[in-house]
């Protein structure tokens, strides 16, 4: 069955003593969506901190890398349960790639093929299309890649061309894989300039090509099962800067997309392709801090 290996976890993505707690959720990608929007307090788009009865202390919490550290931290705060509404102060903070973390290790636990996405949303901002992280499920009735937003709380149901945006089932236009949106923009078709990580951000790396070449680099990895932060960088994307991207880097970035643009892409061809030099995740890596402290270096678990 196509999809067969995302069905596992992977160490990213396992939910260690959380499984107790998965179990009581239905097996139903609607359920499991509905969980994980209620787990993360976005570190820069759900208001602010004391208003929302955060405690600053846990800015740290943002670079919380696996599943069962985020969950242990969430079942550690009220009522220990996964199937609830929880307010703020009982969230992880962290951003959409921890949602999408969270959503993709309850569907594996559940047997549902589900895997991290990296690449651009079009429903925060009209014209623009900025830096997000969702899911891809399998929808065995269907027998079809779906995309899912872990996030995103269903009381709010922003429209694109006049349709409500389905969390459920994303439409090619409302999120644009890393891969897409590169192939897009290599090919005239999307102005590099409208992908960028935030409005008014002064950080011309985090926009533009730069981005681009970032996303098409994490989204192949994710879809690998090494599914990093968003912040993190190896290889070839130390070498990225603000500007365009060297031609040489380019070629190798449009050869990448010819396949995981393909939601029927293999998992063997996804595992070659992140095995190349240039592109393997190695065992440390360098993780720059969203709120703009020095990068450090991380070694990742074995």
């Amino acid at each position: 069955m196509r999809g067969f290996t995302w069905k596992n976890q992977s160490k990213f993505t396992d939910p260690g003593a959380a499984r107790a707690m998965i179990d009581e959720l239905p097996a139903d990608l609607a359920a499991l969506r509905e969980a994980s929007s209620q787990l993360v307090f976005h570190y820069r788009g759900d208001g602010d901190w004391a208003e929302n009865g955060v405690p600053a202390e846990r800015a740290g919490e943002i670079d919380t890398r696996y599943a069962d550290e985020m969950f242990a931290l969430l079942l550690s705060r009220g009522e220990p349960t996964l199937a609830r509404k929880r307010m703020p102060p009982d969230r992880v903070v962290g951003c959409c790639r921890d949602a999408t973390l969270l959503f993709v290790s309850l569907a594996r636990h559940k047997g549902i093929p589900a895997r991290m996405r990296v690449g651009f949303a079009a429903y925060f901002h009209p014209g623009l299309l900025i830096d997000h992280v969702v899911a891809e499920a399998w929808d065995e009735a269907a027998g079809r890649w779906r995309l899912i937003d872990g996030e995103m709380g269903s009381d709010w149901t922003p429209e694109m061309d006049g349709h409500p945006v389905d969390w459920m089932d994303l439409a090619d236009d409302q999120f644009v894989t890393g891969p897409r949106a590169w192939q897009a923009a290599r090919a005239g078709t999307s102005d590099p300039e409208r992908h960028l990580t935030a409005p008014g951000l002064d950080a011309p790396e985090l926009r533009g090509w730069p981005l681009l070449a970032r996303h098409v680099i994490h989204d192949l990895v994710a879809l690998n099962k090494t599914e990093m932060l968003v912040w993190d960088a190896w290889g070839m994307q130390l070498g990225i800067d603000a500007g365009p991207v060297a031609e040489q880097d380019a070629v190798l970035l449009d050869e990448i997309c010819a396949h995981p643009a393909d939601p029927g892409v293999s998992p063997d061809v996804v595992a070659a392709l992140a095995d190349r030099d240039e592109l393997r995740v190695p065992a440390t890596v360098t993780s720059f801090d969203p709120y703009g402290g020095p990068p450090r270096e991380v070694t990742l678990r074995a």
